[in-house]
This record gives structure tokens, C-alpha cells and sequence, in this order.
């Protein structure tokens, strides 16, 4: 397929509000409390009578870091006492146990990721333990080929730690960058020197992982044109497999610790659209390849490779080449996704404690997927993922007359087609090259929940 793009400003602009992220279809916004762990349990029971055993990826929070980000919107518990992670520690471990039962030892443990937080927030000898528990009770791969990557502040790596993440299995890193800059990092409070980035980035290529990813964020305080374009020049250099630039959601209404952040530091819209124009233009000239929903890749990475064949798939934790697992989370405000379920777990560790001690699993939420939700989520997947959607390919796996099912949404995308951004074709729909950055605009026609609200806080912009 093209894997290229076009960056259009005035489209951008004319496009540009609130909306998910699609990393679940329905969106967590529908979760509900009615599902609770017993209906997960009996998900989770039924999945293991598939004639394929299908594999499992299993997903860990590690909400721990030592100093606070003032971007961050994520679950995070900000505490220089290493120790506090030891009681969160044992529930996990419980937790693990718990899962473990539900899932037939010949279901085999394809992707594995941890995230936070700050996953290596935790000791050697913990994180030792968490994957040996983790061994005990699921089918972990012992042959490198599955997808195993682990969220890394580079700050927080010692000379041990990346040959101890190879040892337990780790074959991918995903670095936090954000900025370089360094009036940029004081301003976010994240003080990152090139040379700390740099020298996990060559450890990491030494101790043989797989994939190493960078992670930057478009829009923060004191952000110039100029300035990124920097930070960029000496990510390049680096030559990471894969690069994602996130933008950046000013929501303090949401998220207090963004209330730190001085708002008349932010640049201006047209300025941010400038920045990101820049940035996709530099990306594309180094020789990535735009994945799509903030992702670029090398033109011989994996991902970039599922996208060319149709494999590509999205979850929780991006862009992934096993669409086939079901998903486990495991610790506070992780979501699994279970046959045609999700469910969340609280929030926070106080009533995640209390749910583990009672031997209970922790779930507090979640839905249940009828028949529309499963033909729509597959709709948004595959054009988020490949840009192309075989209509007659839904027809028949749905047994549905896919003109008559979505003439609502095809008639709202013919505006989307008179304006370039895709093309309606006999039997399939096109996303163009200056639709690509405006994926989120186009799933969000097919989105029935979206559809009844108006633009609200809840979702970050589109672009």
C-alpha cells in the first residue's frame, strides 16, 4: 500500500476538536460499573474453549516515580521512597496469581509490557520477582520472539539495569524523551540531557534488544519551531527504530499537576500546527515512515511491514502485530480486553488493596460488547491501522450490506471526500494522504457514542 502523507494546514485547521484516541472501541467512556469481576471471570473462562487457543498479552502498571512531569495525565504515584512500591508489590504478585487461574496453561504469552509510572522504579531483585511470578502462573515465550518491551526513563537506568531487562526477557524499550531542550525541560520539569538519552539508546543496541523506541511530545511550554526542530536533528542522529510525537493535551481540569505549567509558556495553535508540520516533514525527509496516530517507523520495522500486508493492529499500548491476543492488566486503572469485553480496574491503590486482601479481583468497571460494537470497532481498527477498508470484506464476515448498515457515515464522508481527505470507492474506503493525519476525524464518523455528544474536555484535539 502508500504509506505516504500530506500535511495540510488548512484542513488541519478546519478539523481540528476534541475527540478519542481509539485505543478501545467502545471507548472507556462507556464503561460502566454494572460490569464487575464476575462477568470478567466467566469471559475469561469462556475464552479458553476456542478450537485455536489464542494467545494472551499481558500488561503490568507500575505507577511509581521518583520526581513529577508536569505534562503527565497518567496514573502515577510520585514518592522518593523506594519502599512504598513493596505493599503494591505483594498485591500484584496476588493479583497475577488470580488472573493466572483463569487461563489454560497452553495459552501462550505472546506480548508483554510494562508501563507506569516508572517500571524501573522498582528494585533489581523486584523486578526479578515480578517476572518469575508472572512465569509461574502464565505461558511466558522463552524463545525471544514475542513482543516484550518495557517503558524506560532513561534517568532512571544504572549500569546493571538494561542487561538485567535482556536477561528477564525483555527484547523492546520505549525511551522517554519529550524535549532536549533544555529551557523546555525546566519548564515541564524534566531536566533529560542529550548525553543520559544517548548512552541507554547505545547500551540498549549493545545488549542486543530488538526495537528501541523514542517517545517526544509536540506543544509544551517554550517550544519553538526552531527549538524542536533541534530536538529532532539529534533524535534523528540517534536513529531510533521507531519515533512517537504525542501531542500534547493541556487539560489541568483534568489532571492537577498540569496546573504547574505557566499557560502563557504554551505556543500558540498556529505555532503548535507549525512545530507538528515541521516535525512530519523532517521524519518523512530521515527516511520514517508515518504509521499513523503520532507513530513513525523505519520502512523495514515490523510495524511498518504489518501495515503494507493489512496485519497492523492498536491497543492499549499502540501499534502492535499480534491482533490475535486477549489482553490482561494487571495493577490499578489497567484495562484488559477479553473476547468481547473490556473492564478496568480502580483507580486507586487504597480500594485496589482492599479488593486483592478480600481475594477478590480488582475491577470496578467496564462493558460488554453487543454486535454493533464489535463491527464498528473493527471498522475503526483496520482504517486507523491501514488507511483502507474492504467493504465487501465486512460484508460478508459480518453478513452485512455494508452501504445499507453505514449509509448514515458514508454520506457524512462524502464531505470528507469532496475536501481530499479520503476517497469512496465501489468496494472500499480510501483514506488519501491528506487524510492521514485526520484518522482520528474519519474512525470518529463510524464512533455511534461520539456521535451523541458535543465536543467536550473529556477527549484531547484530533491533531
Amino acid at each position: 500500500m502508500d504509506q505516504s502523507f500530506i500535511f495540510n494546514a488548512e484542513l488541519i485547521r478546519r478539523y481540528d476538536k476534541s475527540g478519542p484516541r481509539y485505543t478501545s472501541y467502545p471507548t472507556a467512556v462507556q464503561f460502566h460499573e454494572k460490569f464487575q469481576s464476575n462477568e470478567y471471570q466467566e469471559v475469561a473462562r469462556v475464552s479458553n474453549e476456542d478450537p485455536i487457543p489464542r494467545s494472551l498479552s499481558l500488561y503490568f502498571h507500575l505507577p511509581f516515580c521518583a520526581t513529577v512531569c508536569f505534562y503527565c495525565g497518567c496514573n502515577k504515584i510520585i514518592t522518593n521512597n523506594r519502599k512504598r512500591a513493596e505493599p503494591y508489590l505483594e498485591r500484584l504478585h496476588k493479583e497475577i496469581a488470580m488472573h493466572g487461574e483463569l487461563y489454560d496453561d497452553d495459552r501462550v504469552v505472546d506480548q508483554l509490557h510494562w508501563g507506569g509510572g516508572t517500571p524501573t522504579f522498582i528494585s533489581p531483585d523486584q523486578m526479578q520477582d515480578l517476572m518469575e511470578e508472572t512465569a509461574r502462573h502464565f505461558n511466558l515465550r522463552k524463545d525471544d520472539a514475542g513482543e516484550y518491551s518495557i517503558e524506560l526513563d532513561p534517568r532512571e537506568v544504572k549500569s546493571d539495569t538494561l542487561p538485567l531487562l535482556r536477561e528477564l526477557g525483555f527484547n523492546r524499550i520505549s525511551l522517554g524523551v519529550q524535549d532536549l531542550d533544555e529551557n523546555v525541560q525546566k519548564a515541564v520539569n524534566r531536566i533529560q540531557p542529550l548525553e543520559t538519552t544517548r548512552a541507554v539508546l547505545d547500551s540498549a543496541r549493545k545488549e542486543g534488544f530488538h526495537s528501541i523506541s523514542l517517545d517526544l511530545i509536540y506543544g509544551l511550554p517554550l517550544q519553538t519551531v526552531k527549538s524542536f526542530s533541534k530536538t529532532l536533528d539529534e533524535v534523528i542522529e540517534m536513529s531510533p527504530d521507531r519515533l512517537a510525537i504525542y501531542n500534547y493535551a493541556h487539560m489541568p481540569s483534568m489532571f492537577k499537576v498540569q496546573r504547574q505549567i505557566n499557560e502563557a509558556d504554551l505556543p500558540s495553535a498556529n505555532e503548535k500546527l507549525e512545530i507538528l508540520h515541521h516535525a512530519v516533514d523532517r521524519m518523512t525527509e530521515a527516511g520514517y515512515v508515518y504509521i499513523g496516530m503520532d507513530h513513525f517507523a523505519r520502512p523495514d520495522d515490523e510495524l511498518t511491514v504489518a501495515q503494507k500486508n493489512g496485519s497492523l493492529y492498536r491497543n492499549f499500548q499502540g501499534y502492535s502485530t499480534h491482533s490475535g491476543c486477549d489482553l490482561v492488566a494487571m495493577g490499578v486503572s489497567s484495562i484488559s480486553k477479553v473476547g468481547f469485553t473490556y473492564c478496568q480496574n480502580y483507580r486507586d491503590t487504597d480500594t485496589y488493596f482492599k479488593r486483592i486482601d478480600n481475594g477478590e479481583l480488582p475491577v470496578f468497571r467496564g462493558v460488554q460488547l453487543d454486535f454493533d460494537d464489535v463491527l464498528r470497532r473493527e471498522v475503526i481498527t483496520r482504517l486507523i491501522c491501514n488507511f483502507i477498508l474492504d467493504k465487501k470484506a465486512i460484508s460478508e464476515r459480518y453478513n452485512i450490506n455494508f452501504d445499507h448498515y453505514f449509509a448514515k457515515e458514508l454520506d457524512t464522508l462524502k464531505k470528507m471526500q469532496d475536501d481530499g481527505i479520503l476517497r469512496l470507492n465501489g468496494d472500499s474506503i480510501e483514506v488519501l494522504p491528506p487524510g492521514r493525519l485526520l484518522i482520528r476525524n474519519i474512525c470518529s464518523v463510524f464512533d455511534i457514542y461520539n456521535r451523541q455528544h458535543k465536543e467536550t474536555p473529556r477527549f484531547s484535539r484530533m491533531v
